[in-house]
């Protein structure tokens, strides 16, 4: 293609030269234009994601958070360093115990979770029975066996003891998945957190979980206590028992004293015995004050108080991710089918594949009642265009082709690639704004599969075209003045053979050199490609053939078959017209 090239639609615009090899440059209007081509599947696309992520939203049970602090003390001694060590490994013990299945148990069966609904899942999901077929067991009870052996009162009991310890160990592990347990920063303050479905069932499980962890924390600490005091017990006894053998000892050498060395010696030993056996004597006491009366390490500091709002689902998060995505999906499946979109939606398309010497928009005209504008009617006499609507973009193809006219394209034949794609209704227009400039103007109908001009324009003519061919004086009368410049030949009545095919056998009364001297410009109607051969056959009688297509529903592919034909019979392909064009493309 040429720089010579030029669309008309609006206004000629000169082509740049063709590249010479690579593709073509991504430039801003080609982005512009696959956004007005696309817009609807991304727009379509980005509605559905809102509409699936509201009807989440709108659907989702509302999950609520409620938060208690607690303060840990840590009993740790040492260098400074040390203790810093201490703390933190001292804390992060006390973190993995308020997340023990003790607490957490606890808490179950303090609140009755264990009958909670939305804790306790009573069906077995898929990856249970999928896990219970692969191992050889069944979810479900083995009913048959059980009817066979009789319901006896020591099988229930037990079967029923464990089913009520999977459902509490099944909502024991919904809780570990609702809650939260977290260090606040680099202090010793713990932070315990819950998820429920009402703001004060999190309420009631975050500060029953404190309670429960400071509970766990002191019967620890009562526990170790405990076992101290049972080691303490033993070596105050055993330390009893030798401080009566050191006694006993003494007093027997007192009695009869033969060295004051020794004396000395089990005098001392005595003193030591008695004051191991006093010291160990008050650490029992002390373990066992412990045991009575156990201090936790944490302590509450603040409970939890109602939540304001729910936590999840984060209505305004989950609506932008799903535009977010909604756009990309949308971009993505509109380049898709951009890319492998083969119908004509834009006039490059045409002309860069058969370099054509111009390619033309025409958008759809309506008229005032809201009729499309197609034809003229029989008899009409204004030599004007105010009873014909012009199709948009159609006066700049008329200029086109009467820059042809200077080139002695006279005879032009309009066909479509596709049945309806309006040759008709083009051709009929052009030839009304050629007569409109004054041109002696001849419009031929010769579309024998579909001969719309002539059921329109003289549906009760009695000679046409078909009856021309056998006699050419027939022109005179068969040819229906329109206006003072403008003539209709209908079709007739056709019978075996079309026109068209009869006309390219040069054997007929009627020749275009011979119309060629009496009229300046002659459009021809041909009958659409894919539906006759006729184009084949007249085309390479006539000085030139427009291609009409179908905006957004011709293939290109189509079109080329169209065109490489046309011009294998020796037709001259003189431009492409693409049709029913949107008024913003058009535009």
């Amino acid at each position: 293609m040429t720089s010579s090239t030029i669309f008309s639609g609006v206004s000629p615009i000169s082509l740049p030269p063709a590249a010479t090899g690579g593709n073509s440059p991504l430039t801003l209007r080609d982005m512009l234009f696959f956004l007005r081509m696309r817009w609807l599947w991304i727009a379509a696309t980005t509605f559905a994601f809102l509409v699936l992520a509201g009807s989440y939203v709108l659907t989702a049970k509302p999950t609520f958070i409620a938060n208690t602090q607690l303060v840990i003390v840590p009993q740790v001694s040492g260098s400074e360093a040390q203790r810093a060590f201490a703390e933190d490994a001292f804390i992060e013990g006390q973190l993995e115990i308020a997340k023990s299945s003790d607490v957490v148990g606890g808490t179950v069966t303090a609140l009755g979770l264990d009958a909670d609904p939305d804790f306790v899942d009573q069906t077995p999901s898929l990856q249970d029975r999928a896990k219970n077929w692969l191992m050889g067991a069944s979810s479900e009870p083995d009913t048959a066996s059980q009817e066979a052996a009789g319901p006896g009162p020591r099988d229930t009991q037990p079967q029923q003891q464990i089913e009520d310890g999977r459902i509490h160990d099944r909502a024991v592990a919904t809780l570990l998945n609702m809650m939260g347990v977290r260090r606040i920063g680099s202090s010793t303050i713990i932070e315990i957190s819950a998820a429920a479905s009402t703001p004060q069932q999190a309420v009631d499980i975050a500060d029953t979980l404190a309670r429960q962890y400071i509970q766990k924390n002191i019967a620890m600490k009562a526990n170790a206590s405990r076992q101290y005091s049972e080691w303490l017990t033993r070596f105050v006894s055993e330390q009893q028992r030798g401080l009566a053998e050191a006694a006993s000892a003494l007093a027997s050498f007192t009695s009869n004293p033969r060295d004051q060395f020794k004396l000395a010696e089990l005098q001392s030993a005595t003193d030591a015995r008695r004051t191991l056996y006093e010291n160990t004597l008050n650490q029992l006491t002390e373990a066992k004050q412990r045991i009575t009366y156990p201090v936790s390490d944490a302590t509450i500091v603040s409970r939890a108080t109602l939540p304001l709002s729910k936590a999840r689902p984060r209505s305004t998060l989950i609506i932008a991710f799903a535009a977010a995505v909604g756009l990309g999906v949308g971009f993505a499946l509109a380049l898709i089918r951009h890319a492998g979109d083969r119908r004509i939606v834009r006039p490059n398309q045409i002309a860069d594949a058969g370099g054509l010497p111009f390619v033309t928009l025409l958008a759809t005209s309506r008229t005032r009642n809201g009729h499309s504008a197609r034809f003229l009617a029989a008899g009409t006499g204004s030599s004007t265009a105010a009873a014909y609507p012009v199709i948009p973009g159609m006066a700049e193809l008329s200029a086109t082709v009467v820059g042809l006219r200077r080139k002695r394209r006279v005879v032009i034949g309009i066909v479509a690639v596709n049945p309806g794609g309006g040759a008709s209704t083009i051709a009929c227009e052009l030839a009304v704004l050629s007569s409109i400039s004054g041109a002696q103007t001849l419009l031929i109908d010769a579309a024998a599969q579909k001969s719309s001009l002539s059921k329109s324009i003289a549906p009760h003519s009695s000679t046409g075209l078909v009856d021309v061919l056998d006699n050419g004086e027939l022109i005179r009368t068969a040819a229906l003045p329109l206006t003072p410049t403008l003539k209709f030949l209908p079709l007739g009545k056709v019978a075996a053979v079309s026109p068209a095919i009869r006309l390219s056998s040069r054997r007929t009364q009627l020749s275009f050199a011979e119309l060629k001297k009496e009229f300046d410009a002659i459009f021809v109607d041909i009958s659409a490609f894919s539906a006759s051969p006729d184009a084949n056959a007249i085309a390479p009688e006539l000085d030139g053939v427009l291609v009409v297509t179908s905006h957004g529903h011709t293939s290109i592919d189509d079109t080329m078959h169209v065109i490489e034909t046309l011009r294998n019979v020796g037709a001259e392909i003189l431009g492409a017209i693409i049709n029913h064009a949107p008024k913003r493309i058009e535009s």
